[in-house]
This record gives structure tokens, C-alpha cells and sequence, in this order.
């Protein structure tokens, strides 16, 4: 008993730390994920592990999405687009998991964040304010490219999603950091619930695990999302950075351990 208390506080305490990363930048997986897979690693199998953290992700990426809107306007047709293409896209991505593996891609996303990570910190006007946002269509043709490819890598691999969300939105829809970060909370609750249901089906979520790191990942979230509202578009860049930077080192650690 000591020793299950004492790996459940460990993996609360990640899922905390994973909520309030990802409620500011996204990104909040690359807390969560690895803390779980190695607590967790000698005596459950890794699809059960990652179909377990789906729950927390889900709640409190919920719970932060309901804190932004609550402060951010939201294009409601986009996110409905942006969403359904997602929930489709993710659970794709989470069934095409369970049947091959995903290691070929970590050189490519080396490369990928190494670029996000340079274009961020030299254009350090990125995200302050809104831009000339594209016609209406474009704008829709837009989200629904992102969706579907984001959610797909959500459903696939997973760590970052939050954070590629939220340079999509700036980069190709015009928005700012708080905008972008408040309707990446919306397409990535679609891509949590897209995988999740997936591993449902399946029954691969260990439920004694989940529920008590949703609460602590849901408590992360709000805190998270009022920190961010809070401080603006500024302290949200720094904060996208340092998630960028270190899931780049993540990534470089699975390719060249």
C-alpha cells in the first residue's frame, strides 16, 4: 500500500505540473507521459499507460478551455470545424498506435522543433498581437489542414500537440498567443476525447490511476489558464519557448540515447 501511495502522489504531482504546462503553452505530455511511463513501466504495459493518460489530459485541458473562454473571444464555426476534424483525425492516429510503432517519426520531429524553437525566438513580435487574418474560407481550409494533421499526431505520438496548435493557429490563422492558445484548448480536448474513446473500446485505462491524476491535471489546468490570461501574450512566448526547448530534448534523448 505505502508503495502504490507513494507512485500515486509521484504521477498526481506530474499530472499537476503537466495541467498547468499545458493550460499556459501546451505541451503538457512531456511531463506527464514520461513520469507515468517510468512509475508506471515494470508492471503495466505502455498502451495502458498511455491510454491512462489520456483522462487526465482530457480534464484538464477542460478545465483550463473553460477558463479561456470565459476571458477570449472564440470563432465558434472554426472551432466546430477544428474540433470534428480532430476527434476523427486523433483516434485515427491512437488506432494506427496500437498496430505499429512510432519511433520512425522522432528524427523528423528533431528537425520540426529545432525550427519552431529558432522561427520563435527570432521573430519576437510572434504572437503579440493579432494579424491580418485570411478570408473566411482560407481561415476554415486553414483549421481543418491543422486538425487533421495535429490531431492525427496527437492520436500517434502525443507529447507537444498543445504547443504545434498553437504555432499552427498563429502562423496560419493570424491569431495572437491568447487566441491561439484558447481554441487550441478546444481542438485538443477533441484529440484527447478522439484517442480516448479508442482506448475505451479497447479497455486499456487503468481507472485506479486516472481519476485521482484528472483531479490533480484539472487543478493544474485552472491554475495554469488564470496564470496565462493573467500575464498576456509575452509571458506566454517565454513559456512557449522553454516547453518548445525541452520537448526538443526530449525528442533528441529518444533518437540518440
Amino acid at each position: 500500500m505505502e508503495v502504490f501511495t507513494a507512485e500515486l502522489l509521484l504521477l498526481c504531482l506530474a499530472a499537476f505540473g503537466a495541467g498547468f504546462v499545458d493550460a499556459v503553452v501546451g505541451g503538457g505530455g512531456l511531463v506527464q507521459t514520461p513520469v507515468s511511463l517510468v512509475v508506471l513501466g515494470g508492471t503495466h504495459p505502455a498502451a495502458a499507460i498511455l491510454a491512462t493518460v489520456k483522462v487526465p489530459s482530457l480534464c484538464g485541458t477542460l478545465l483550463a478551455a473553460r477558463q479561456y473562454l470565459r476571458k477570449v473571444p472564440v470563432y465558434r464555426n472554426l472551432a466546430v470545424v477544428a474540433c470534428s476534424i480532430a476527434f476523427f483525425s486523433a483516434y485515427s492516429g491512437s488506432l494506427l498506435v496500437t498496430r505499429v510503432s512510432n519511433q520512425f517519426m522522432k528524427p523528423v520531429l528533431l528537425l520540426v522543433l529545432a525550427a519552431v524553437a529558432l522561427y520563435t525566438f527570432f521573430r519576437k513580435d510572434f504572437g503579440q498581437s493579432l494579424q491580418g487574418k485570411p478570408p473566411r474560407q482560407t481561415l476554415l481550409r486553414n483549421a481543418a489542414l491543422t486538425s487533421l494533421v495535429i490531431g492525427f499526431y496527437d492520436g500517434f505520438i502525443g507529447p507537444g500537440t498543445g504547443s504545434f496548435l498553437i504555432l499552427a493557429f498563429i502562423s496560419l490563422l493570424g491569431f495572437d498567443f491568447l487566441q491561439a492558445s484558447a481554441h487550441a484548448k478546444l481542438t485538443n480536448i477533441a484529440t484527447n476525447l478522439g484517442s480516448l474513446t479508442l482506448f475505451l473500446i479497447k479497455g486499456k485505462v487503468l481507472w485506479g490511476f486516472a481519476l485521482p491524476m484528472a483531479a490533480a491535471n484539472a487543478l493544474g489546468g485552472y491554475l495554469g489558464a488564470r496564470v496565462a490570461i493573467a500575464r498576456g501574450n509575452r509571458f506566454i512566448r517565454v513559456f512557449f519557448l522553454v516547453v518548445v526547448l525541452a520537448t526538443l530534448l526530449r525528442f533528441a534523448w529518444d533518437v540518440f540515447r
